[in-house]
């Protein structure tokens, strides 16, 4: 560095340089002791100052204070919202013509509902005075009662309701007996009152003028108070009374729903009306019961008397409609009686006409059609005034088919006759062999049969028959080991054998059937084979002997002797095959003499 940039450098002096960092520690330590004695940060000393310099208010402080201001004001007085009004209306005006679309959208919640409650309570209103007004409106009496309201000044449905009242609870109040102050007060619509406080006073001061005024037994108060067309009972409590302000002639009755109500509060609100301090909030839920003492009726309208009006309708209805009413009445009674004929099957009516209060009808008719006389009794027709002409003929319908069938046949009862809609008649069921060979004589004279069925018919004879030969296969006779003698209690078969084998020979003899009867004797291992060949043919021929004896012929019948060696397996029941090889069974075999 050259020596002439040296000497552009300002020289300090020592001193100087001492006294510049003196004066700047001064301030510091200032500002450190006045934020330690006042507790303020530079900035808020400084709007501080500012605020001092300009005293104005501004608009910042009075927006943080003006809703409690607003609040205190209007708990003061009314004042404050009287100044607002004019504000508040030159402001909806504004925002009305600015954009009216504003206020709708914040009226719309609740314009809608404000809107149908006074419409419906307008209704109502309007509704109830019309039917009073229009039940009364015609009677002569209403006439003396539109004088009454013209002479009076009041309105006619207002007169109405006076002259139809009996009696009418217009308000019920419920006192403290002790202060006399108001506990509850209920009224009846559409009807003026007065403070009810000012009315529960004058109502206690009257009892104690009284009570003050004469000798009263203790306990004793006023029941009842009347001025004019209003009546007031009393009812008294040990706490508290009700008294009831009614309009009209009130009944007895009335009594006990007041005594009921205050017996009701008393058992309920006990406690809150000995300690009574004031506060009336507590006996809200006694209005139910207050309520119910808001009684009203009405005279029942009387009766009105049409008689006359009645009996000039009558002559009316008896002078112009006796002739029609008989007409038409024929008329459907005649119509009736067609659809009945039309409907029956076996009669066709052909032809029908009504002449001089006569009824004319031509037709055919089968013989077991209903008969058309017991059809006039069903339509309250006179039987007279109907002449009919039938002619016979067969109805091919299948109910009557059916009738000619079984009345011709006489078919038993296990036998059922059915026609179709193509006349073939089928026979199902069980009959006898005679009965079946008559039908099939006779089916084809009768009318619309146009074949006969019987391929479901089975002859009782032959269901009989095979029910026999069963009966006889099953039969097994046993008999004492090595003897022709039958065992213990098997002689007692022998009859039913001999009943079973009877009617079988008898039966196929009827149906012309070749019969064969084997008697098989059987024996066991025991003996040779000689001997027990010649047991067991001993054994059948005793059987066969026992069967002639009974008068059986024993022609179709066959002996046949098996010996040990020779089993033979009749049809046994699977009881019988597990008992003794010494018996002796029965086989049995049927067939046409044809075959």
């Amino acid at each position: 560095m050259s020596d002439s940039s040296m000497n552009q450098i300002p020289k300090v002096s020592p001193e100087g340089l001492k006294s510049n960092s003196q004066t700047s520690e001064t301030k510091d330590e200032l500002t450190i002791l006045r934020s330690l004695l006042l507790d303020i940060e530079p900035t808020k000393l400084e709007r501080l100052y500012e605020r001092l310099e300009n005293p104005e208010i501004q608009a910042e402080d009075i927006s943080s204070m003006l809703p409690e201001a607003v609040i205190l004001r209007s708990k003061q007085d009314k004042q404050l919202g009287e100044v607002m009004v004019t504000t508040v209306e030159e402001a909806i005006q504004a925002s009305v013509k600015q954009d009216h679309n504003v206020l709708a959208d914040a009226l719309f919640p609740v314009i809608g509902p404000a809107t149908r409650k006074a419409i419906s309570a307008a209704l109502e209103e309007m509704m109830q005075s019309m039917n009073q007004t229009l039940e009364h409106s015609l009677s002569p009496q209403s006439f003396q009662w539109r004088l009454e309201a013209q002479r009076t000044g009041k309105s006619f449905a207002e007169i109405v309701l006076l002259r139809t009242l009996v009696y009418r609870v217009e308000q019920v109040f419920l006192i403290h007996k002790e202060s006399g102050l108001l506990l509850q007060h209920l009224v009846t619509k559409q009807v003026t009152i007065q403070d009810p406080d000012l009315v529960a006073a004058m109502l206690t001061a009257i009892q104690d003028f009284i009570k003050d005024s004469f000798s009263v037994q203790k306990g004793d108060g006023i029941k009842s108070l009347r001025f004019g067309e209003v009546t007031i009972w009393i009812e008294e409590g040990p706490q508290a009374l009700i008294a009831a302000m009614i309009r009209g002639n009130p009944p007895q009755e009335l009594r006990l729903v007041l005594q009921e109500a205050i017996e009701k509060i008393h058992l309920k609100f006990s406690r809150e009306i000995k300690n009574f301090a004031g506060d009336t909030e507590l006996f809200e839920p006694s209005k139910p019961d207050l309520e119910a003492c808001l009684v009203v009726q009405y005279k029942s309208a009387a009766k009105k008397n049409y008689t006359y009006a009645w009996i000039l309708l009558s002559v009316m209805a008896i002078a112009f409609g006796t002739w029609g009413f008989f007409t038409i009445r024929e008329q459907l009674r005649w119509r009736n009686y067609l659809q009945k004929l039309n409907s029956q099957p076996g009669i066709v009516v052909i032809n029908s006409k009504q002449s001089f209060g006569k009824y004319f009808i031509w037709g055919m008719r089968d013989p077991l059609a209903v008969d058309p006389n017991t059809l006039i009794q069903q339509t309250n027709l006179n039987p007279k005034t109907i002449i009919s002409q039938w002619q016979p003929y067969l109805s091919l319908e299948t109910e009557f088919t059916t009738k000619r069938v079984k009345k011709l046949l006489h078919p038993p009862p296990s036998v059922s006759l059915k026609v179709d809609k193509n006349g073939i008649l089928n026979a199902t069921g069980y009959a006898s062999r005679q009965w079946i060979l008559e039908a099939h004589k006779l089916w084809s004279f009768i009318p619309g049969i146009t074949q006969f069925q019987d391929k479901n018919l089975v002859e009782i004879e032959l269901s009989q028959l095979e029910e026999y030969k069963k009966q006889i296969e099953q039969k097994i006779l046993f008999f004492v080991e090595g003897t022709v003698e039958l065992n213990s209690g098997e002689v007692s078969k022998l009859p039913n054998l001999t009943r079973s084998i009877r009617n079988f020979l008898n039966i196929a003899k009827y149906l012309d059937k070749d019969v064969q009867i084997q008697i098989i004797g059987h024996t066991n291992n025991t003996g040779t084979e000689q001997t027990n060949m010649l047991l067991s043919q001993a054994r059948a021929e005793k059987i066969l002997s026992y069967l002639k004896s009974q008068g059986i012929n024993t022609k179709q019948f066959q002996i046949i002797g098996l010996s040990s060696n020779q089993p033979f397996q009749p049809q046994l029941t699977s009881e019988s095959q597990n008992v003794s090889s010494r018996r002796v069974s029965f086989r049995v075999s049927l067939a046409n003499k044809s075959d």
